[in-house]
């Protein structure tokens, strides 16, 4: 297990605010989204099914949908959430249309200002190919690639679906969904329920304009005790950000801290073979705060 000092990781953190200021794709506060914040949720064990609830109104209070289509990245993104079995130990299949779609979507990540400052960047590090074809084949066994994530399963699970989809193990377990895109649509429809957010000491609570925050959830009948997600930020800015710490390293789990704009955050990414087994952020503070 690879776990990077507390102080910041002074050339990844250059990289990854370079990926920050390139994001054009990010949603505004107030003008694209609003978020309601509200109570600090309370402990809740591994495993449960019953959390207070402390957020008695969702956590996003409106959402561009408009915007959101009309952005390739997020349009493309959209069409993929719903191609997966979200019980592990359940194999999942693929179409033809399903396989289009993850290309078209590899595809308008490549066109992004974000994922060619993340291509250069690994090709430098040679971590990747100068060839965009073949960084193309290395996202999508990164993200895309089917494996098994229980035993006595089949090919019942990829990095992208845990990660920006979400999974349940065994009815007992929410795994993943870290992704704010994601938890609006599943909010919005009535199957999450925010209840609240997350924070590591009793000093301050999160703002509205926070870009990551430390959620608690249910989903599935299941409660997730605490999950980290970024907020407002484009598809190709997670995907650039975890494919580099993921590429960087060659160890089972990494995490390395990093400051990013204002907050400083702990950006942990577990290895399934080649392929993403999970990625999230953890904020550890904001603004110069300790949440």
């Amino acid at each position: 297990m690879a776990r990077r000092s507390q102080q910041a990781d002074q050339e990844l953190t250059e990289v990854l605010n370079q990926l920050w200021r390139l994001d054009t794709n990010r949603l505004s506060l107030g003008a694209d989204y609003i978020i309601s914040i509200q109570g600090r949720a309370a402990y809740v064990a591994q495993g449960s099914n019953y959390a207070r609830d402390r957020a008695r109104a969702p956590l996003f209070t409106y959402v561009n949908e408009d915007k959101l289509k009309s952005i390739e990245t997020y349009a493309h993104f959209i069409n993929l959430l719903d191609n997966y079995e979200v019980s592990t130990g359940v194999s999942e299949t693929v179409t033809s249309e399903e396989l289009k779609e993850n290309h078209l979507f590899i595809d308008s990540l490549m066109e992004t200002e974000v994922m060619k400052c993340a291509h250069k960047y690994l090709v430098g590090k040679r971590q990747s190919s100068s060839d965009p074809e073949k960084f193309k084949k290395q996202l999508y066994d990164i993200w895309f690639r089917l494996y098994h994530r229980d035993r006595g399963g089949g090919e019942d699970s990829c990095g992208f679906e845990h990660v920006f989809v979400g999974e349940t193990k065994f009815g007992q377990e929410i795994m993943g969904l870290h992704n704010w895109v994601q938890f609006y649509l599943q909010e919005k429809h009535g199957h999450v329920d925010y209840k609240g957010y997350k924070a590591r000491g009793n000093k301050d609570t999160p703002d509205e304009d926070d870009h990551v925050l430390n959620l608690q959830f249910s989903w599935k009948g299941l409660v997730k005790p605490v999950g980290g997600s970024f907020i407002g930020v484009s598809p190709e800015f997670e995907v650039a950000l975890f494919t580099i710490v993921f590429l960087m390293s060659t160890e089972k789990m990494t995490s390395v801290v990093v400051k990013v704009d204002e907050y400083l955050l702990e950006l942990v990414v577990y290895r399934h073979g080649r392929s993403i087994g999970t990625s999230f952020p953890k904020l550890l503070s904001s603004n110069n705060r300790d949440l």
